[in-house]
């Protein structure tokens, strides 16, 4: 029998008891370490952490409560190519996923698992996603042999008792067991196993690979189960847009990682929109029902936040530079002799020496990066200054509309309106975005990323577009569909849009576009803001003229963007809804 560490079981859920028995069978961990989610087991966990070097204490009056851990350096992103879903038929999980039959895959990981915890302590991680008492909110337990793992899920979940307390006598809960192994690449595997609502993580300790309720029961495991039950689980930030008079507006918005998520979602007015606030749901993921009364509803199922570091800054993203002054675990960041962290585009300038992401000496004549491009900050949703009021709000937060949006040089306008549902889902299906640091491989190459889920769609993606579809008939007001993109560059490949605070001129004409107070022009891609109805007062060398510049519809680019799509709707072609096809005829047309 294993031995039971401090933090003693605190469930009676018979399930709950022989699921982790059986794997403490197979694992054999010397301890078992059943965590509650209190405060007096942070402290001790982080103590631990910090004498074993998993942690290491940064300086405590600068960044109180802040720790900083650096991964293995072949372990610093998802893995894509390690990631499978495992379902019956190579078609139910569909041409875009990597697919392993369920009963051979969990011959091999028990193989990978067998003894794989001697040594160790097997961490019981209970966590909920989503508010309290929501409708939507899901329960997981994640086994970790991982101190790291407990930690940053004590963060980015609600972790704790308050898991046992929603779940009650339940056997629906999802199984998640991660093991590092030896950390190495050959035996690295993220298996999904959509019907049994279990996860299994091996040979990792990346965030994105091992924090199981993020993107494997968040995303992939989540998006199947909204498809059997009725929902939508999607990667967008939620944010609602607050005016002078106290009207509130939330909007849902879809980036691929590392496209400004995180810095839309908590996006600070510029002066020229004085008393208007944004308030922050979520940076990342929203699950989302029709309501009673015919609109789509929001929840943002985590408790954290989990973002990329390089480029966060003071003008960049005010709010976070001051959520992660506190109680924030950094990853493969540069860590300064005085006990603070550093990355490229921070508001300091670039210290004469430091410790680069790999623990090696850097400088300023160095080469390399001195944070890792994916370097992360793991912060609590709650040091957010904007936190939006209705976070825990169990119904979730109504949606007026869904943007999609990706980082593209060229081709694409900086916003466009759909000009129905079905028309926006076609939008948000061809979208293609430059590659990024979070995904390994191919950093700067354009890919089609179907609403930001090309990597995190847990079944077949043109069974997805279908639920799409299908959520249409369920409400009677459907969120307005819109695409946006900060990042078109000129011919001398200077941004033409200046970003950051200034999206908040987007975003209003996005709102005032549901509310009926803004006019447009309608073009063959959709609706878009003529120079009399969208703000430029107050932006320094931006005219009408760059206006019409940034919103210039290229027509030899498009068709080249035709020829890119057909190459995803040809692997999709078996499960493509034929209004996709349509829709594509349509703008061909048009153009």
């Amino acid at each position: 029998m294993t031995k039971r560490e401090a933090g003693a079981c605190n469930t009676t859920n018979p399930t709950v008891l022989s699921w982790v028995e059986a794997q403490a069978r197979l694992c054999r961990p010397d301890q078992i370490f059943w965590c509650d989610g209190s405060e007096t087991e942070r402290q001790l966990l982080t103590d631990r952490a910090v004498t074993e070097g998993v942690l290491i204490r940064l300086n405590q009056t600068k960044l109180p409560g802040c720790y900083y851990h650096r991964s293995h350096p072949n372990d610093v992103a998802r893995v894509e190519q390690c990631t499978y879903i495992c379902t019956e038929t190579e078609e139910e999980a569909g041409p875009t996923n990597n697919w392993m039959q369920p009963k051979a895959m969990y011959a091999l990981l028990r193989e990978h698992c067998d003894g794989a915890m001697r040594g160790r302590t097997m961490f019981v991680v209970p966590y909920l996603m989503g508010p309290p008492g929501s409708p939507l909110a899901k329960v997981g337990v994640e086994l970790t042999d991982s101190i790291y793992v407990a930690l940053s899920m004590r963060i980015m979940t609600r972790m704790g008792d308050i898991a046992y307390e929603q779940l009650g006598a339940s056997e629906d809960f999802n199984r998640g067991l991660h093991c590092m192994l030896d950390v190495h690449p050959k035996r690295r595997i993220i298996a999904h196993f959509p019907h049994d609502n279990a996860i299994i993580s091996i040979g990792s300790n990346y965030g994105g690979n091992v924090l199981l309720g993020k993107k494997c029961l968040s995303l992939r495991i989540g998006s199947y189960l909204g498809r059997r039950e009725g929902w939508m689980a999607e990667h967008m930030l939620i944010l609602g847009l607050e005016s002078p008079e106290g009207k509130k507006t939330y909007v849902a918005a879809a980036f691929p990682s590392a496209c400004g998520k995180t810095n839309f979602a908590m996006l600070i007015p510029p002066p020229r929109f004085k008393g208007w606030k944004v308030w922050t749901v979520g940076d990342d993921i929203a699950w989302m029902r029709p309501g009673p009364d015919g609109r789509l509803y929001a929840i943002n199922p985590e408790a954290g936040y989990f973002g990329v570091v390089p480029g966060t800054n003071s003008r960049s993203n005010p709010n976070a530079m001051k959520l992660i002054e506190r109680d924030t675990i950094y990853t493969n960041v540069a860590l300064k002799p005085d006990g603070t962290v550093w990355w490229e585009h921070h508001d300091e300038p670039a210290p004469e020496k430091c410790l680069d992401w790999r623990g090696q000496e850097w400088t300023l004549h160095s080469k390399e990066k001195a944070a890792h491009p994916n370097s992360r900050f793991a912060a609590p949703m709650t040091n957010n200054p904007m936190l939006d009021p209705r976070v825990n709000d169990p119904e979730g937060v109504p949606i007026s509309a869904i943007i999609f949006g990706g980082r593209r040089a060229d081709t694409m306008p900086l916003v466009y309106q759909a000009f129905n549902w079905i028309h926006g889902v076609y939008i948000g299906a061809t979208m293609g975005s430059e590659m990024t640091a979070a995904a390994v491989g191919g950093a700067g190459q354009v890919r089609r990323d179907p609403m930001a889920m090309l990597p995190f769609c847990g079944y077949n993606m043109g069974d997805y577009f279908r639920h799409w579809l299908t959520m249409r008939k369920h409400l009677k007001h459907p969120p307005r569909i819109f695409h946006v993109n900060w990042f078109r560059r000129d011919a001398n490949g200077h941004y033409l849009w200046p970003g950051f605070c200034e999206n908040m001129r987007v975003l209003k004409w996005i709102v005032d576009r549901c509310a009926g107070k803004a006019d447009a022009d309608e073009t063959p891609l959709g609706w878009v803001p003529g120079p009399e109805c969208f703000d430029v007062e107050g932006l320094t060398d931006f005219s009408p003229d760059k206006l019409a510049q940034v919103q210039h519809l290229n027509y030899p680019d498009w068709r080249r963007e035709l020829l890119m799509q057909d190459e995803l709707f040809m692997k999709l072609y078996s499960h493509l809804p034929k209004e996709l096809i349509f829709q594509r005829e349509l703008l061909v047309a048009r153009l």
